[in-house]
C-alpha cells in the first residue's frame, strides 16, 4: 500500500530535520550539525550492534528545548512560499506516519526490550515533530495535536499500524522485519513527495533530512536481520537502492545555513 503518493494525492488539499544538512540560518547564526544531531540522534549501526543500552538517546534528548527552538527558527528563516494542496496534504500525512512508526516501535521496545526500538522510536517523534514545526509555520490543522498511541485520523494509516503492530509481536524477527518495511515505506513515500510534490524548499529540507534518518534506521533494521540469518528484500524502494542504502555509511550533515 502506497500510503503518500497514491492514496492522498487527489485530497485537496524541527524538534527537527534528521541531522541536518545545509540549508539554514536566522541573522547569521549557523546551527551546528552537533546541535541539531543531538537533537535527532539514533542508533548507529555499529552501536546497535554492540548492544546499546538507549544512553545515546537519553543524553542527546537533555538538550531538546534549546535545540527544539534553533530548529523551529531555522525553518521559520526559510522563505514562506505559496502552498500547494499536494503540499499540505503530504506534510498531514508524514505526521502521522512518522507517529506510527513511533508507537509501533514503542511497542516492539515493550514486548523485546532491544534498544534499537527504544532509540528509533524516540527519533521518530522528533521526526514527527519537526514535520509539526512545519504545519505550525503555515497554520495548518494538525490532526495528531492530541494524538493517542496507535490512534490515527488517517484510516490507511490506521489500518497500516493495526497489521505492522500484529506482524511484530509474533517474534523479534518478525519485529525486526516490520521495523525494516517502515522505513522501506518511509523512504520511499518521502522520495515519492521530493520528486512529485514538493518545492518550497524548506518542506524540501525537512523531507531530505528524514529521508537520511529513515536510511540510517534502514541500516540498523538490516543489519541486524543479517546477524540473525536473516535478509530483508523490500517492498517499496528498489534492490538496487536497498543495496546502494546499506552498503553506504551512516549519513550526518552540516549546519543549518540559508
Amino acid at each position: 500500500m502506497k500510503i503518500m503518493s497514491q492514496t492522498f494525492k487527489p485530497l485537496l488539499l524541527v524538534v527537527f530535520a534528521i541531522i541536518a544538512i545545509t540549508g539554514c540560518s536566522k541573522e547569521n547564526t549557523i546551527f551546528s550539525s552537533q546541535q541539531l544531531e543531538a537533537a535527532m540522534k539514533v542508533d548507529l549501526s555499529d552501536s546497535v550492534l554492540n548492544g546499546m543500552d538507549g544512553s545515546l538517546i537519553a543524553s542527546s534528548t537533555s538538550n531538546a528545548t534549546a535545540t527544539l527552538s534553533s530548529v523551529y527558527d531555522c525553518i521559520n528563516s526559510f522563505a514562506t512560499e505559496p502552498l500547494t494542496a499536494t503540499e499540505a496534504s503530504s506534510l498531514t500525512i508524514m505526521r502521522e506516519e512518522e507517529l506510527l512508526a513511533m508507537d509501533v516501535y514503542a511497542s516492539m521496545y515493550a514486548l523485546y526490550n532491544m534498544p534499537v526500538f527504544n532509540n528509533i522510536s524516540k527519533s521518530e517523534f522528533q521526526h514527527s515533530t519537526a514535520v509539526k514545526a512545519l504545519l505550525d509555520k503555515y497554520g495548518l490543522t494538525d490532526i495528531a495535536a492530541d494524538h493517542v498511541t496507535g490512534v490515527f485520523v488517517n484510516k490507511d494509516i490506521q489500518n497500516l499500524y493495526n497489521s505492522l503492530l500484529a506482524k511484530g509481536s509474533v517474534s523479534l524477527n518478525d519485529a525486526l522485519n516490520v521495523g525494516a518495511t517502515i522505513e522501506d515505506l518511509d523512504i520511499q513515500d518521502l522520495k515519492d513527495h521530493m520528486e512529485k510534490d514538493v518545492d518550497n524548499a524548506d518542506i524540501l529540507f525537512v523531507y531530505n533530512n528524514l529521508q537520511k534518518g529513515s536510511r540510517n534506521h534502514m541500516r540498523a533494521f538490516y543489519r541486524l536481520l543479517q546477524l540473525r540469518g536473516i535478509t530483508y528484500t523490500p517492498q517499496y524502494i528498489s534492490m538496487d537502492y536497498l543495496t546502494q542504502i546499506v552498503n553506504g555509511p551512516h549519513e550526518s550533515g552540516g549546519g543549518c545555513q540559508n
